[in-house]
């Protein structure tokens, strides 16, 4: 994966001779700059690794003809959901409200995802989902997480191929924190994992971080 990478003066330079001149060796843009190999050696290969110049051996360097912006979306769209997914929290639908409140609570997370008897999913439960339950006199034992849930077929899902940057708009859009990653079988969905804001923040930084 790459980054979009602000260049330098020298880079920006060579960038300039490639494109007029390539294929161009690594010995004649050094020639050009009246600098050794070696000097130029570090810009050559943040320049071919940001995926500005390509590089074939025997022929030398060319430009790929693509912009920053143009460098950036093909490397999001490199980012799939497996790589960067998280286990799930799951409740059953039968716990109660208090217990829901708990787990969330121990397990330190903002989404619990509500399963069946078959261990399908069925609902979701959010932060405010339960503080909106905890307001009020009701005795939160003896109500079931089913009663305030968001039900099945009101939830957002993904699955473990779809790109991180599809998952995001798709956060945005519902302004949630989570989205279950499901597998879909016979009966319905099978929770196998979770995307969160953060996954996706530690995958938008590994992206900027990488070169």
């Amino acid at each position: 994966m790459v980054r979009t990478i602000e260049l330098n003066k020298r880079q920006e330079t060579i960038l300039e001779i490639v494109k007029e001149n390539g294929p161009i060796t690594g010995e004649n843009i050094a020639e050009r700059l009246n600098l050794t190999r070696a000097t130029l050696r570090p810009d050559l290969a943040i320049l071919t690794m940001a995926g500005y110049l390509d590089a074939r051996p025997r022929v030398g360097y060319f430009y790929t003809g693509k912009s920053g912006t143009q460098l950036l979306t093909e490397n999001l769209n490199k980012l799939y959901v497996k790589n960067y997914q998280s286990i799930p929290v799951v409740v059953h639908e039968n716990v109660s409200v208090y217990d829901a409140i708990c787990t969330m609570f121990l397990e330190d997370v903002g989404t619990l995802f509500v399963v069946d008897q078959a261990t399908l999913l069925v609902g979701v439960l959010s932060r405010k989902d339960l503080l909106r339950a905890s307001i009020g006199k009701q005795e939160l034992t003896n109500i079931p997480v089913n009663i305030i849930m968001t039900r099945m077929p009101n939830i957002t899902m993904c699955e473990k191929e779809d790109l991180v940057i599809d998952v995001a708009k798709k956060l945005i859009e519902k302004q949630i924190d989570a989205l279950p990653i499901v597998k879909k079988t016979e009966k319905g969905f099978e929770v196998i994992g979770r995307i969160t804001k953060t996954n996706l923040t530690k995958a938008f930084l590994a992206l900027a971080e990488d070169n």
